[in-house]
């Protein structure tokens, strides 16, 4: 099974990729780690996009992802988590390969500007916290797993928040018009929005 978790910002998706991921025993790729984990040159062209608050530019997100589909652990299907994100990506992937199902987990901007305004990293670890919903650190800006300082990342700054809800529902919901979309509520607890998806399709 192909399938495609799409939310804007702060929704949940990744951690919904990743229960499915187990669930379905399916390997999760996640566009964001995979841009995190490179480095060099290249490196610093993501952190200008990401600062910023902007997409990645298609062809080298593209190219970046298809090697990563071609592993042997993708035969039998996968989660892709990120991508497509626009229109010219959904025609670059479908050049690929099919998707089955693009799961939608859906978020209000009043929640997502709540949730990624409290978003709270630990540099040492990369331990995520956050101020208003759980995991809170114990500590007021002291991360619980190693003792360092938090940061709040540039890309969760009030101003670049805005411009990604914004650029969401621009470029990226358009595309689910072109797959069989399922839709579940995001402002529920985790679990119960997993089981909400599980019970649309796959139980």
């Amino acid at each position: 099974m192909k399938l495609i978790i799409i939310g804007p910002p702060g929704s949940g998706k990744g951690t919904q990729a990743k229960l499915l991921s187990k669930k379905l025993n399916l390997p999760h790729i996640s566009t964001g780690d995979m841009l995190r984990e490179v480095k060099g040159e290249l490196r610093k062209k993501i952190d200008y996009y990401i600062a910023g608050g902007d997409l990645f530019p298609d062809e080298l997100m593209f190219e970046i992802l298809k090697e990563r589909l071609e592993k042997e652990d993708c035969k039998k299907g996968f989660i892709l988590d990120g991508f497509p994100r626009t229109i010219p990506q959904v025609d670059m992937l479908k050049s690929f390969t099919e998707i089955d199902y693009a799961i939608e987990v859906s978020v209000s901007d009043k929640e997502i500007i709540k949730r990624l305004s409290g978003r709270r990293t630990c540099g040492r670890c990369n331990s995520l916290f956050n101020i208003y919903t759980n995991p809170k650190p114990k500590q007021e800006n002291i991360c619980d797993n190693c003792g360092e300082e938090l940061h709040e990342r540039d890309d969760q700054a009030p101003e670049a928040i805005k411009n990604r809800v914004k650029v969401y529902a621009k470029q990226t919901k358009p595309i689910l018009e072109r797959y069989n979309t399922i839709k579940v509520n995001g402002e529920q607890d985790i679990g119960q929005v997993f089981q909400d998806i599980l019970e649309e399709f796959l139980v």
